[in-house]
């Protein structure tokens, strides 16, 4: 049986860092998912700014299975408009107002289309999707606010053991347990990254 499973984390956090270090450490891929618990590797492709994702995991009985994906980053600003200014993109704005109400950066993580095939049942791959926002402001001296907002979504085929479940409760399953591993591993990134920061305060 095939399954489509959709997990999502968030987090808040003060990190006890300049700004402008901070993102650049953050904004950093290969070092930020090398601190992902799942991530059993990442690289970069030939793709200007698409990377490649292998997460490693294991269902809960224990048989392992793995998940691809490929995520293009890119960064823009973090604009907060009075209320009389619509705007549906940053680059429709002009250079005047971005500068103006200018207040962080935010790094995006978006799935990449590719056109080879990547599930493999027969080997236990499977394609995953990631979409991400990460929002940066300084907030203090020194100080800098980070508000990550990540969603994947992972499709794959069910071990036999679990086909006698109905449907709509297998897939209710597989959202929450794809969301407590994503929850997990970013709380586990945050805490990792808190080495090469004096303190990261979660709010």
């Amino acid at each position: 049986m095939e399954m489509e499973a959709t997990g999502k984390s968030r987090g808040d956090w003060i990190l006890n860092g300049e700004y402008h270090q901070t993102v650049a450490y953050l904004s950093d891929h290969k070092k930020m998912l090398g601190f992902n618990p799942f991530c059993h590797s990442v690289e970069l492709t030939d793709t200007e700014n698409v990377y490649k994702w292998l997460f490693r995991v294991t269902d809960p009985q224990n048989n392992p299975f793995d998940v691809i994906f490929y995520v293009e980053q890119s960064e823009e600003p973090l604009l907060e408009l009075p209320e009389h200014i619509e705007h549906s993109k940053t680059a429709k704005l002009s250079e005047e107002i971005i500068n103006r109400y200018t207040i962080g950066k935010t790094i995006r993580w978006q799935h990449h289309p590719i056109a080879d095939k990547i599930d493999d049942p027969a080997k236990y791959l499977f394609e995953g999707k990631a979409f991400a926002s990460m929002h940066m402001r300084p907030v203090e001296t020194k100080k800098t606010r980070v508000q990550l907002d990540l969603k994947v979504d992972v499709h794959f085929v069910l071990y036999p053991a679990f086909r006698i479940v109905p449907e709509p409760i297998l897939h209710a399953m597989s959202n929450a347990a794809i969301s407590i591993i994503m929850q997990v591993s970013t709380n586990s990134m945050f805490h990792s990254i808190s080495k090469d920061f004096k303190n990261i305060t979660q709010t």
